[in-house]
């Protein structure tokens, strides 16, 4: 029989004698834990405990780590008033680190058909709590930090040393060649999309096509089944470990800021039917209305302390047991808001920055979200760096040849101070990026115009209109040589910029060797040949790849590249005087007045120590169709330059009086001392 004991932690806590039980609903007016078989088949029911702070609990001897569970509520259903008990539908326990099987879309999943949906979704199963992580971290200083973005199906579906039945799975990731690649990529830490177990949606199941991104959660512990050959939460731990050894950072993509429940007439998996009204926000007068500020149907609730509980645990328990090295918030705006708007000192964004297990963990905001006054880049406290879509948005317009870009290449390029300094924060807090897995990859945008989007079944209206992207007269894929090679210096021209750039550059995994998905710029349900990286691209133009890899290698040889903070005139840093030049082609520093038309233009960043030596790195930038005379300043003409990188493919010529003769289209970086 089970004993009304109650454990120290919600979820299963195991022990030596059996396992704890705890699981928070305060409408509820019993709750059941349902166990079952390896089989699936139910074995038996126990009725819970209910304390004075609407936790159930008990403790069930003799019951040992491996069993599978759910909980089953009983209560008020009422979903007009936002009470939506229904002892009907198994609920997973939102604290468990395992789930055993798959989701299945079955009618029984939703509250409209009053059937049992055991059998249509995952058990929670009981693990242990788990000991924190041992190994070493790479911890990569934030001005030191490469992020490569990827997805840890997509990365490996296609990776002919993967085995086949590894393809798609952490286990996949910690292949040797892999692992190998992405460190001679250069990058330091590798950012993977959501892995927390999420579902399917309903009208993706109902087209034959399912959720590649995962942005969909279901459980805020347990990683996706989905990911593994075995024991998820164990493989992904070794995924991390294996990144580790890489010396590369692991951070994981979380989305709390809804889940894969969605609207009113979704299914009901888990928070639902323990605690509608505390999980998620509805309506100030409608509390049958979810509040959908996410634009997927629901929105958490982080106003209630037990979410913010359960989003700072879930978010301890990947760090210290998983080891991961930080984490990318979805629509990280959710997470400030109050009822009247965002706010940097919502008590859930205090509590992240300042809980003790996760003090030197990365923490990066994607600053928005679709709801009112959702847009907040630059908003975020001083320890949260923010995807900057200004950055990819104005680096893309300008190499589009957009009229009137240049001052705003030239800010982003500084790292965006004009966003980010003013609340006290450095150019590390930018995450610069020019793709992400939401749009075009980097081919794409220098081959499409328009989307193109009709496989996920949305008669192509979904997925950005606006992509800031060219395609040099012939939409898609083109052997005509001309264009193929105008698309290649393009491509280089975004990556050296990127890489050129103060702040903290991203990669979209498949970039460096010319992933495409045909023009889809919005692949979340494309799990398939679509959305998975075809590593071909590394024998079609090898170069290429060396390429990124320099541009890689030169950013992490050369602190000037990538400051710790904003400098504007003469700033002492690391021990000596640092400045930053704009200069227009004539050898002159850049006017105000300058920047609304001018296409060619250096940045030069120069720093003498107190030791005396100088060291100094030019950026020459001519977006013109022809090439341009440019000429460096009086002082910088005495220097001794090498070429480090042209873009062009070519070498520069110097001229009479230090003028470097830049052909059109083409970025470069000169070095010297």
């Amino acid at each position: 029989m089970i004993e009304a004991r109650h454990p120290d932690a919600l979820g299963p806590v195991p022990d030596e004698r059996g396992t704890g039980f705890a699981v928070f609903s305060t409408p509820a007016e019993r709750v059941e834990l349902c166990l079952f078989n390896a089989d699936g088949a139910a074995t038996e029911r126990f009725d819970l405990t209910r304390d004075d702070d609407g936790v159930w609990y008990g403790y069930l001897p003799g019951c040992e780590t491996g069993q599978r569970y759910g909980y089953r509520v009983h209560g008020p259903y009422d979903p007009e008033r936002g009470l939506r008990c229904n002892p009907q539908k198994l609920l997973i326990d939102p604290y468990a680190r395992r789930l055993a099987g798959e989701f299945h879309w079955h009618k029984s999943l939703l509250d409209s058909h009053d059937l049992d949906s055991a059998g249509h979704l995952p058990f929670s199963v009981v693990t242990e709590r788990g000991e924190p992580a041992t190994e070493a971290r790479p911890a990569i200083p934030w001005t030191e930090t490469i992020f490569y973005e990827c997805n840890v199906r997509g990365f490996t579906m296609r990776h002919p040393a993967v085995d086949e039945a590894r393809r798609g799975t952490f286990a996949g990731l910690t292949n040797r060649e892999v692992l190998d690649y992405i460190k001679a990529l250069g990058v330091t830490s590798v950012e993977i999309m959501p892995v927390q177990a999420f579902i399917d949606e309903q009208h993706l199941a109902a087209r034959g096509l399912r959720n590649l991104w995962g942005y969909n959660t279901i459980s805020f512990f347990a990683p996706m089944p989905r990911y593994a050959t075995g024991e998820a939460d164990v493989e992904l731990r070794d995924m991390v470990r294996a990144l580790h050894d890489a010396g590369i950072e692991a951070i994981l993509d979380v989305a709390y800021n809804h889940t894969g429940e969605g609207g009113g007439d979704g299914p009901t998996l888990s928070f639902r039917g323990l605690d509608n009204l505390a999980y998620y926000r509805v309506a100030p007068f409608d509390a049958g209305e979810y509040i959908n500020d996410t634009g997927c149907g629901n929105t958490m609730n982080v106003e209630h302390p037990r979410v913010r509980e359960l989003v700072v645990e879930s978010l301890a328990y990947f760090a210290e047991v998983a080891g991961v090295d930080g984490f990318r918030f979805d629509l990280a705006t959710i997470l400030g808001r109050r009822p009247h708007g965002f706010s940097k000192g919502h008590p859930l964004l205090l509590d992240i920055s300042n809980d003790p297990r996760l003090a030197d963990r990365k923490l990066i905001a994607e600053p928005w979200d679709p709801g009112p006054g959702g847009y907040q880049l630059g908003n975020f406290p001083p320890r949260w760096a923010e995807w900057n879509d200004m950055y990819r948005d104005g680096v893309r317009q300008f190499w589009c040849g957009d009229f009137g870009k240049s001052g705003t290449l030239a800010r982003r390029m500084h790292g965006s101070a004009d966003i980010f300094e003013n609340s006290g924060r450095g150019p590390t807090s930018s995450i610069n990026f020019v793709t992400a897995h939401d749009g075009f990859t980097l081919l794409d945008a220098v081959s499409y115009i328009n989307r193109h989007n009709e496989a996920n079944g949305e008669d192509n209206r979904d997925g950005h209109a606006h992509n800031f992207s060219c395609n040099y007269g012939t939409e898609g894929a083109t052997d005509d040589p001309d264009i193929v090679g105008q698309r290649r210096r393009h491509r280089l021209n975004l990556l050296a910029t990127l890489l050129f750039s103060q702040g903290t550059p991203m990669l979209l995994a498949g970039d460096e060797f010319g992933n495409s998905q045909q023009g889809n710029n919005n692949a979340y349900a494309q799990d398939n040949e679509t959305g998975w990286l075809d590593w071909s691209g590394l024998d079609s133009d090898p170069d290429f790849v060396d390429q990124v890899r320099e541009l890689i290698h030169l950013r992490r040889e050369n602190p000037l590249l990538r400051l710790p903070q904003y400098v504007h005139g003469p700033l002492e840093v690391d021990g000596g005087m640092t400045t930053i030049d704009w200069i227009n082609q004539q050898g002159q520093t850049k006017q105000g007045s300058e920047w609304a038309d001018s296409r060619a233009f250096s940045k030069v960043i120069t720093h003498s120590a107190t030791s005396g030596h100088e060291s100094a790195v030019a950026i020459l930038v001519n977006a013109h169709d022809h090439e341009a005379h440019m000429r460096l300043s009086r002082k910088e003409r005495l220097r001794e330059w090498r070429i480090a990188f042209c873009s062009a493919g070519e070498v520069l010529e110097f001229e009479d009086g230090g003028t470097v003769l830049m052909p059109g289209h083409t970025i470069a970086l000169l070095l010297s001392g």
